[in-house]
């Protein structure tokens, strides 16, 4: 496979790499259109109609309230009848969501697509300075997620969203067609399975009643990185209020997290082999159980702990009750920094999977089998980094969950020098884009997506760039087991 040959019809070459470096600020068409909470539905519909605009932000002592569309007049007044005198402050979305002016386009994309709205007010510092819709993205050409994600909460059954899933592949391919760099693409196709899962739960609770109490559906692994490709099983869990009761609320947990697990499946995000997944038992816990999982795996880190925390440690909140995993997160943050023995036997763990360069610096092969003459780039590239800067993120007391962002935060630490830092980077970059053109082109074809890349499908210079990236990782591997050794312990 050359690694710049088109695997899907081509789109304009700039689709998707315009969105990271187009300021929000640029999209900005007018000054913002703005009413206080008290003025006439009728008013506010007039001026809309005036400014042939399709929103209103809801403004009171220069700070922003709300906002109302179109579709909430529509919805809101027209089809239930409602006096239009009424203000507007009744039919108002209320403490939006916001993005600010500083971010890019990339952000509000990706802000549209996980909570399925088409209008996001933009707030330079505390001041609103106008209003973006998924229309301005789409004079960009590159707002086929947006819509992806709006057609995924529009389906009313396991069955649709298993037909408009199919549609990531596509949205995948579009992706390297345009050449979208590894970091955006990840986080993309992260978004649409995040959507996924959020009308998977939300049809569960039509199903089976509401939830009797509070739960966090949090993501893991590369779902939880925004990593994810079209080539990825499902790592996801459940932390449950601390007022779960086993006999009272068990059952009904169980059959909602089989739901969404069963759906995702079925949608091509096939069951964890290693059942880490919300419908296992023993990821479907409350909160101080989920505690107690942590602090063991940091105090106590053998083997089977140090591989959970290559999935757990991972985690990222999609629906549910925010609260229950970030304040768990930043407590796991604060025990595991400065813990010597967790963090010596988290480096070792991230030495365990080496690039496939013999001793003479050339590609080792996989031997024999249904892959034999090729490497697999996720298992022997991809993933060394990934454990690598998870290290990093810990041992620097981060948050960070992405592994890029986890790579840009070690620059500072002490831990990696800023070159290896960089070149880090670089090799990630480079083995993830070859990777997901490779897995374009396989669908393309015909065949399922895959990580097992034949190097003598490259070019020349493709295999020397792949050779380099891999001696990158190894030097890092080195560097990292000299300042980590394990049998210092």
């Amino acid at each position: 496979m050359n690694a710049h040959t088109d695997p899907a019809p081509s789109r304009s070459s700039d689709d998707y790499v315009s969105l990271i470096t187009t300021p929000v600020r640029s999209l900005l068409k007018r000054a913002p259109v703005t009413l206080p909470p008290q003025t006439p539905i009728i008013d506010a519909a007039r001026l809309m109609r005036e400014h042939r605009i399709s929103s209103v932000l809801i403004v009171q002592d220069g700070a922003l309230f709300g906002l109302i569309t179109d579709r909430d007049l529509r919805n809101r007044v027209v089809a239930a009848g409602l006096d239009t005198s009424r203000p507007i402050l009744e039919i108002a979305t209320l403490a939006p969501l916001t993005i600010d002016i500083q971010q890019h386009a990339f952000d509000a994309l990706l802000l549209m697509a996980r909570h399925n709205i088409h209008h996001v007010p933009v707030l330079d510092g505390q001041a609103v300075a106008g209003m973006i819709s998924s229309s301005d993205l789409s004079e960009r050409q590159s707002n086929s997620a947006v819509y992806l994600a709006g057609a995924i909460y529009n389906q009313d059954s396991v069955q649709a969203l298993v037909q408009t899933s199919a549609r990531i592949k596509q949205l995948q391919q579009s992706l390297a067609a345009a050449e979208a760099s590894a970091y955006s693409t990840g986080h993309i196709v992260s978004a649409i399975t995040d959507a996924l899962t959020a009308r998977l739960l939300q049809l569960g609770e039509m199903q089976l009643g509401p939830a009797p109490l509070d739960y966090a559906w949090v993501a893991a692994g590369s779902q939880g990185r925004n990593e994810q490709t079209a080539k990825s099983d499902q790592d996801n869990c459940m932390v449950l209020d601390d007022g779960y009761e086993p006999e009272r609320h068990g059952e009904y947990f169980k059959q909602l997290s089989r739901f969404v697990c069963d759906g995702l499946d079925a949608c091509g995000y096939v069951h964890c082999p290693g059942e880490m997944m919300a419908m296992t038992d023993l990821w479907r816990q409350p909160l101080q159980q989920w505690r107690q999982y942590f602090y063991r795996w940091i105090d106590i880190p053998e083997p089977e702990a140090l591989m959970l925390t290559g999935v757990f440690f991972d985690q990222r909140f999609v629906y549910g009750k925010p609260e229950l995993i970030d304040g768990l997160r930043a407590e796991v943050v604060q025990r595991s920094r400065g813990n010597k023995s967790f963090l010596v036997n988290l480096a070792g763990n991230a030495l365990q999977r080496q690039p496939p360069l013999n001793w003479l610096g050339n590609i080792s092969l996989i031997k024999g089998g249904a892959h034999e003459g090729c490497v697999d780039l996720k298992m022997q590239g991809i993933v060394p980094i990934t454990d690598m800067a998870r290290f990093y993120a810990l041992a620097a007391g981060s948050a960070a969950v992405n592994t890029r962002d986890r790579l840009e935060i070690a620059a500072g630490s002490g831990a990696v020098t800023a070159q290896q830092v960089r070149d880090l980077i670089d090799a990630l970059e480079f083995l993830s884009t070859l990777r997901l053109q490779h897995q374009a082109q396989r669908m393309s074809e015909g065949h399922a997506a895959d990580n097992y890349l034949r190097p003598d499908a490259l070019s020349n210079l493709e295999r020397g760039h792949l050779k380099n990236a891999f001696a990158v990782v190894k030097s890092v591997q080195g560097s990292l087991a000299r300042l980590y050794p394990v049998n210092q312990l």
